[in-house]
């Protein structure tokens, strides 16, 4: 039986699976936990001693968001706060716990460090804030660690830990991958996906790997875009099939031999360790996040220069088509993920970090009186 660290949590998080997925990872620790959010929690995230939820609009525009909480959090009393995301969940958050003397941990995403505090001042001062109001801060990456520490000083606390992926896949089966190159992050601006569809299409061109395919999956304000660039293009050997349920990009993981991930700016992405523990070559964009699980040439590609980016595909197409060579990396990739991603472990962590948490006490809320 899971030892119970605490009687009752509440979770504040916008409507994300990564909300819901730890919702659900956390709930046999604690006696009753309690969810703020935009949206509930689809049925299958909702686990048995979820005691309530409260909606809460976290746009900084709303006027009400604070006090809602405020009255909310009041009324149920939680032992403990977890807030997930350092940005305007946050600031509504911090300002509802001021005073109450309940201990807060945030867990920042790293777009609220590594993009929010660039964007403009305002922001900057708010994540700033944000921080600093925290008890304790959870980063999934090392980087992200120092880049917080910039922001918040160095009184902060920090804890290297991340959600973690489901469970490890059984052994990759070498046979059963098609030679398929995989893109599964959101059509945005930040992930780049029209920079794979320009190297793919040097990959087609050069005519070296006829039978290859890439299959960009996912989906965003960009798809339309994505889908006219690879008619002009004239690619032949895409799919779009959209957004993929967690079962069926399973089966993609496990049938792709080669991942490719290049957004501009990144912490540990799910997806980074899915398509490790299920055996599949990463091309990665040179982010120091990313540094932190694949080295250049052992383990997975790193692209340092995005104009040559068909020239790393290639080349980690070529490894991944060697059995030999692609079971090499797999091995070293779910050593990886074994040891430090899986989200069943890494839940008994976070369940570790409030026990800490609630001896420690509150630091710095309680000094923050209205």
């Amino acid at each position: 039986m899971t030892e119970q660290v605490a009687s009752r949590l509440l979770i504040v998080g916008s409507a994300s699976v990564h909300t819901w997925r730890y919702l659900a990872g956390i709930a046999p620790y604690v006696g009753e936990v309690w969810l703020a959010s935009n949206r509930d929690a689809p049925e299958q995230y909702r686990p048995a001693n979820l005691a309530g939820f409260q909606r809460i609009d976290f746009r900084l525009s709303s006027l009400v968001a604070s006090g809602r909480l405020r009255g909310w959090i009041k009324a149920i009393k939680p032992e403990l706060v977890h807030v997930h995301q350092a940005n305007s969940v946050a600031w509504h958050a911090s300002r509802a716990m001021r005073g109450l003397a309940i201990p807060q941990v945030l867990t920042a995403w790293g777009s609220d460090i590594l993009l929010l505090p660039a964007s403009n001042a305002l922001f900057g001062r708010m994540v700033r804030s944000n921080l600093q109001s925290a008890d304790v801060i959870t980063s999934d990456s090392l980087y992200m660690a120092a880049r917080i520490r910039e922001l918040a000083g160095d009184d902060c606390r920090i804890e290297l830990l991340n959600y973690g992926m489901d469970a490890l896949p059984l052994t990759p089966d070498l046979a059963a991958k098609e030679k398929r190159v995989l893109s599964c992050r959101l059509h945005k601006p930040l992930y780049r996906i029209d920079a794979i569809l320009h190297a793919w299409a040097a990959v087609e061109a050069s005519g070296r790997f006829p039978d290859w395919r890439l299959t960009v999956a996912a989906s965003g304000d960009q798809t339309p875009e994505l889908k006219r660039l690879a008619e002009t293009l004239a690619l032949r050997r895409v799919d779009f099939p959209g957004f993929i349920p967690g079962h069926e990009l399973a089966e993609l993981y496990r049938k792709s031999r080669v991942f490719i991930s290049v957004p501009r700016s990144d912490a540990t992405s799910i997806s980074l360790l899915e398509a490790m523990g299920h055996g599949c070559l990463p091309v990665l964009s040179n982010l120091p996040a990313n540094g932190e699980w694949i080295i250049d040439g052992l383990n997975g590609c790193i692209a340092e220069d995005m104009s040559r980016l068909s020239d790393n595909l290639v080349a980690a197409m070529q490894q991944a088509a060697d059995d030999q060579r692609l079971q090499f990396v797999a091995d070293i990739n779910r050593q990886l993920v074994t040891q430090k991603a899986l989200h069943a472990d890494n839940m008994r962590r976070f369940a570790e970090l409030y026990t800490r948490t609630l001896q420690a006490g509150p630091k710095q809320n309680a000094k923050k009186k209205k």
